[in-house]
């Protein structure tokens, strides 16, 4: 049991938390909500002891050991990938290298037997003889290879550490595990698999994480945090939402009941409060109207933008035609020989872990490279809008304001026309003349939200648009892209996205394409077993 108990804290005048009372209890996985800047990390970093409140303190059940997902991915640089995922339990990993300090002395004396034999004791209570088969299992249900266990973490990816430290957090069966946004850059299949691990976990789990369809998988309560408060709410994300909209329509309702009450008593006291007859009733409704209070509706402090692709024209027959296509990057084929024909009612999901492919593939198509072989031709019908990965480039060093960059992409140039577009975004007021030297990752992506809608284009391409976002804006742009009448290709790490918007999925594997006419889940149940038998592969390859 971890419990926050009157917990406050400030930053000079302004309180983020305010008498935070909540306790989290084993058998439940606790979802962290809020709107951007509300204090979900902040609030995992003060359950850790990472962060001091202002008052108020954290209790945790005595003898519990907390697992907490680390960030910093250069931390183990020295550590093998093993090595690491078992640095998860401190405790284990010093009873290991002290036992191997000990056997390897020269002078083993009765003293070191005594030691050794006590932390034999404790080693096998922890259940360390099962514990670099159990780091290994952990590594290969996220996509570990073996070959890689014992690599350096310097010579890993970027992408395979973010793995490696998310099984350090779930190594060893802790007490109390925290998780602050566990799926950022993780493919759709070690989500799948995060997913699972998760819904098996018997202690406590608490996590804050902006993937709708993650969170009502494994949530059974939902923390919201809103106006410095925390309040927890039994069920799944979705029932959250429900529950939480429901609650605001009875106080509405009843708010409306007592003004109605309010009016009445208003109107009698007025009609008789000067006929000496009627004065007592009158004085007895004036009290009655004095105790009636209104509930006090506060509006959520969660903003919404609003997210409408509009094209221009209707999209034709011929959308596009990829021939062929073949590319090579620094001695890697990640496109090999690929052909398909997109037609006017396609939105297709590129999906895997190949994400190196799925970034060549829409550069070549926008022009930004060119393949090694094939060809590809848009319909002339068509117009392209592109949502890249990394749009640093269009930021980076520049001085001009948020409204005079998206004035120079605007087919009129108007500054009120291109600040309602801006205004769509949350760019309100003041907003427009940020500078874009200055944009936090959020505020970058609306601004290439506001380019694409300003366009009306009626081709979209997006390669990972959620990054950066809170579940405001990804509900937002969800919601878009559904409605989109045009073409959409897309790769995203948010399931919900992909199963609401595609209607074909397309996946890299090798540098072939699979391409299927179909749901996201449908091409998931379709491929559970293949992907099921690999991971069993890989582990029973790591036992022999």
């Amino acid at each position: 049991m971890i419990q926050a108990s009157n917990i406050t804290l400030r930053f000079g005048k302004s309180a983020l938390f305010e008498d935070v009372n909540v306790k989290f209890v084993p058998g439940n996985c606790y979802g962290v909500i809020g709107a951007n800047g509300a204090g979900k990390s902040t609030f995992l970093r003060i359950l850790t002891g990472e962060l001091e409140p202002t008052s108020g303190e954290v209790i945790v059940s005595p003898g519990e050991r907390i697992s907490f997902l680390k960030q910093d991915q250069s931390k183990y640089n020295d550590n093998t990938v093993i090595d690491t995922v078992m640095l998860g339990n401190p405790r284990l990993f010093e009873i290991m290298k002290e036992k191997d300090e000990l056997y390897a002395k020269p002078d083993f004396s009765d003293e070191d037997g005594i030691l050794a034999s006590e932390l034999e004791a404790e080693f096998a209570q922890m259940n360390g003889w099962e514990a670099e088969s159990d780091a290994a299992s952990l590594l290969n249900g996220l996509g570990i290879d073996t070959e890689f266990h014992y690599t350096l973490m310097k010579d890993m990816l970027g992408k395979d550490k973010v793995k490696v430290l998310l099984a350090q957090a779930l190594f060893g069966n802790p007490d109390i595990l925290l998780l602050d946004e566990p799926t950022n850059n993780l493919d759709l299949a070690a989500i799948a698999w995060l997913e699972e691990f998760l819904i098996n976990f018997e202690n406590t789990i608490i996590v804050v994480s902006h993937d709708r369809y993650f969170l009502n998988k494994v949530c059974t309560q939902i923390a919201d945090i809103d106006y410095g408060k925390i309040q927890l709410y039994a069920g799944n994300y979705d029932f959250w939402y429900e529950s939480s909209q429901l609650m605001i329509r009875q106080m509405k309702e009843e708010n409306k009941k007592k003004e109605e009450k309010i009016k009445e008593l208003k109107e009698f006291i007025q009609r008789f409060s000067a006929n000496a007859s009627k004065s007592k009733q009158a004085t007895s409704r004036k009290r009655a109207l004095e105790k009636i209070e209104l509930n006090d509706l506060k509006p959520s402090s969660r903003k919404y933008p609003y997210i409408d692709f509009r094209p221009d024209r209707a999209i034709g027959n011929e959308v596009l035609e990829v021939s062929h296509i073949s590319k090579t990057i620094n001695g890697v084929k990640l496109i090999d020989d690929v052909s398909f024909v997109l037609g006017h009612d396609d939105k297709v999901a590129f999906v895997g872990s190949d994400e190196m492919a799925k970034t060549a593939f829409f550069q070549i198509l926008m022009g930004e490279m060119e393949p090694d072989e094939g060809s590809y031709k848009w319909g002339v019908t068509t117009s392209q809008a592109y949502f890249p990965k990394d749009s640093t480039g269009e930021f980076k060093g520049s001085d001009l304001t948020i409204s005079d960059w998206l004035m120079g992409y605007s087919p009129v140039k108007d500054l009120t026309y291109v600040r309602g577009f801006l205004g769509r975004m949350l760019f309100a007021g003041d907003d427009g003349v940020k500078r874009l030297k200055v944009l936090s990752g959020g505020e970058r992506v609306r601004c290439m939200f506001s380019k694409m809608m300003i366009s009306g284009a009626n081709v979209l391409i997006f390669d990972e648009p959620t990054n950066h976002l809170d579940m405001e804006s990804i509900t937002a742009l969800n919601n878009g892209m559904k409605k989109f009448p045009g073409v959409i290709l897309f790769s995203s790490r948010d399931h919900e996205i992909v199963q609401t918007t595609a209607n074909r999925i397309m996946e890299f594997v090798n540098g072939k394409l699979i391409d299927k006419i179909t749901t996201y889940d449908e091409y998931l149940a379709n491929d559970e077993m293949a992907m099921k038998r690999q991971i069993y592969t890989a582990q029973t390859d790591d036992e022999d």
